[in-house]
């Protein structure tokens, strides 16, 4: 990347927070904007032109704050990816910033409290889906840019990549940065796309899980049956599909696939049961699962969920035994678990379970590896610092997610070298893939200031 002329003189902290405070009003104002693409990457539920629109937005901000070589790349699973770069000075790192603009579907719309593509402020929140997930990092990454060129320029050398299909964990963006190395190389790598453990309390993402999703479909009877002349002795394909999900499950609720450890703890940052109880809205006299602390269970274990069924609805049913029912699966893979390994136990416990002799048939439809980051490293002390400033002294916390960014391991593996960090907007208040998400405003001016503050300390530390 071709270097800009050397730097100016390092911005004032106090001046650099203010011009980030006034610049509040335009981040709410774009993150409007963007929130109104129904941009979820899947055409069986939305059309593709919202992706594209959202595509083009992000292109043109990132054109409109002065990077270079704007691009939409299309990646291998049929999205598009938006790219740009602003060269540093002299001898400065180059510093990668992340985050993505596809969204999770709203789920039920009319569960909103207001229109789920419309940023409606209400509380002291703004809510939207999107809003946090991640099309908030985006504003993320424009607000610090914009107030660091007010204060003399970017010290580093940026690259920006807004990806398309995050939340469908399709790798399209994987696949096209392991065909194209040379194009996302940066010394730190700052993924927007994390969130702090709670409001105020500034946080690094250092661990994720990494995810293996399947389709697993059941089939006992070339056609459905009357329930009543051959109930009973007809093998039921939804109760063997049934009787599959749960097998994946011990008796207390922890995840049970063959030959996989469920026994890993964390050691950190911990998380009260009951702040966890609330932070999930669980429901008074419903016990957590698992065992372990809350911790162990959600950043240091593996997880399996059923995502959806596909069988009758109750409204409409008839007395009928099933011949076929499907269901989507999905596994959490802790850091060192190997996704492949993870996807292939999986795999064989869901076609052993079966009972009856049910036909089952298992797909993958999504993969990324877990992912530990170096905390050590030059990028951490100076985040640290930043974050002290953002926050008033408030002290950095390094915690793990459950959560998945197939990405991640993706950039570990082409640039072993590359100092990786998360952050972002998705704390639990902002109840991100479910209905109601919203962002703080506080959290957004306080991260963007963050971010700047890290790139102006990333520089010196790298001088």
């Amino acid at each position: 990347m071709e270097q800009s002329q050397a730097r100016g003189p390092q911005p004032d902290p106090a001046a650099l927070a203010a011009t980030v405070a006034a610049l509040q009003p335009r981040a709410r104002t774009e993150l409007a904007k963007l929130v109104a693409f129904k941009s979820v990457a899947d055409e069986a539920q939305f059309p593709r032109s919202e992706c594209e629109a959202a595509a083009h937005w992000v292109a043109d901000a990132l054109r409109a704050e002065g990077l270079r070589d704007v691009t939409l790349l299309d990646t291998p699973d049929g999205t598009r990816s938006v790219y740009g770069c602003l060269p540093g000075p002299e001898g400065s790192p180059t510093v990668l910033l992340y985050a993505h603009y596809d969204v999770q579907p709203p789920l039920d719309e009319a569960a909103w409290l207001s229109p789920p593509f419309e940023l409606t402020e209400r509380d002291g929140r703004w809510y939207g889906r999107g809003a946090a997930d991640c099309k908030g990092g985006v504003i993320m990454h424009l607000t610090a840019l914009r107030a660091l060129r007010e204060h003399g320029g970017v010290p580093v050398g940026v690259k920006v990549i807004v990806e398309g299909s995050e939340e469908q964990g399709t790798g399209g963006l994987e696949r096209y940065a392991e065909a194209h190395p040379e194009l996302l190389t940066a010394d730190a790598v700052v993924i927007g796309d994390a969130g702090n453990f709670r409001v105020g309390l500034p946080t690094v993402t250092a661990s994720l899980r990494g995810m293996s999703n399947f389709r697993v479909q059941v089939d006992t009877l070339e056609g459905n049956l009357h329930s009543g002349q051959f109930g009973g002795a007809a093998p039921d394909a939804l109760a063997a599909l049934i009787r599959i999900l749960d097998s994946l499950r011990a008796e207390d609720g922890s995840t049970t696939v063959d030959g996989m450890d469920a026994s890993a703890t964390w050691e950190g940052l911990q998380y009260p049961e009951e702040d966890f109880r609330k932070d999930a809205k669980v429901l008074d006299g419903v016990e957590l699962i698992g065992g372990g602390t809350v911790a162990d269970r959600i950043w240091a274990r593996p997880a399996v969920t059923v995502l959806g069924i596909d069988c009758p609805p109750v409204v409409g049913a008839t007395s009928s035994v099933q011949a076929s029912a499907r269901a989507t699966v999905s596994l959490r893979v802790p850091p060192g678990t190997d996704e492949a390994e993870a996807a292939r136990l999986l795999s064989a416990h869901l076609v052993s379970a079966a009972p009856w002799g049910a036909r089952v048939t298992v797909e993958k439809v999504g993969q990324g590896q877990p992912f530990r980051a170096d905390t050590s490293s030059p990028a951490y002390a100076s985040m640290a610092e930043a974050m002290r400033l953002a926050y008033e002294g408030q002290e950095m916390q390094i915690s793990g997610m459950g959560g998945s960014i197939p990405l991640c391991n993706t950039l570990t593996s082409l640039y072993p070298e590359a100092e990786m960090l998360l952050i972002g907007l998705s704390e639990p208040d902002a109840q991100i893939h479910a209905v109601n998400e919203s962002v703080s405003p506080e959290e957004l001016e306080r991260l963007s200031l963050a971010e700047a503050l890290f790139l102006v300390n990333y520089a010196d530390a790298k001088r």
